[in-house]
């Protein structure tokens, strides 16, 4: 028996990377999926993974920065299974890298849009329909750049430390609704953002690794793996947190 049997598990970004992992670890827990992106053909292979296992998943595209196509996604959530139990808000950019000077707007405003106001178009969204039905857990992807400051990435780091407080604030305006609102905040994962970073140079990599204090770098799964411990009843008790997965990236 699985800890979300009956449930019913949104997830944004999901053709890939962490939300792919965590589309596949909800249907593991009994959940049923609705998987999100604006990549179509990996939105769709990762329902085939689904269905593959022996899950229930749906896919419908979606555009986490137009707040219309996020009410659709919602709908058709609650219009194919009944309800909406747990969100993971987790579509997301790195943003091109650079120091303030050098970040444009053009790549501000992209970033904040799909990281920050994403999130907030989602919550939104969600919130109604968990409200409606009696409660629901809520977990926003942020990042250890949401955490602590890194250079080059001035978007990036503010629109992560924006979904943590975010998730702050609408966990203490539902705490007695209950609902859940927590993030979690990766540290290097293996995904195909860090190949898109090192151009998946080996040397590039290592460096990467060395930021790591357990001397590897995360996968994809283990933040997974988080998300749907934090949308269980054995979390009953947590909200409002933002919980580094970051293999003490962040304790030094």
């Amino acid at each position: 028996m699985g800890l979300l049997d009956g449930k019913v598990a949104l997830v944004t970004g999901a053709s890939s990377g962490i939300g792919r992992e965590s589309a596949l670890a909800f249907a593991r827990a009994g959940a049923k999926v609705v998987v999100a992106d604006v990549d179509v053909a990996g939105g769709e292979e990762t329902v085939g993974m689904i269905k593959k296992a022996g899950g229930e998943a749906v896919f419908v595209k979606t555009d986490v920065t137009k707040k219309d196509e996020v009410k659709v996604l919602v709908d058709k959530a609650v219009e194919t299974y009944g309800r909406l139990d747990c969100a993971h808000n987790n579509a997301g950019i790195e943003g091109i890298g650079g120091p303030c000077t050098e970040c444009t707007e053009e790549n501000w405003d992209l970033t904040i849009a799909i990281n920050l106001t994403g999130v907030f178009n989602c919550c939104k969204a969600e919130l109604p329909q968990m409200l409606k039905q009696g409660g629901g857990a809520i977990v926003n992807t942020a990042s250890v750049a949401g955490l602590v400051g890194f250079p080059g990435l001035p978007a990036y780091v503010a629109s992560k430390f924006g979904v943590n407080g975010l998730t702050k604030s609408i966990a203490l305006d539902y705490a007695t609704e209950n609902i859940r609102c927590n993030s979690v905040c990766p540290g290097v994962i293996h995904t195909p953002m860090i190949d898109r970073l090192t151009g998946s140079d080996p040397e590039a990599l290592k460096a990467m690794e060395a930021m790591e204090p357990v001397g590897r770098l995360g996968k994809p799964s283990e933040i997974a793996d988080a998300v749907v411990w934090l949308c269980t009843d054995e979390a009953s008790f947590v909200t409002g947190v933002n919980l580094p997965v970051d293999g003490a990236l962040t304790a030094q």
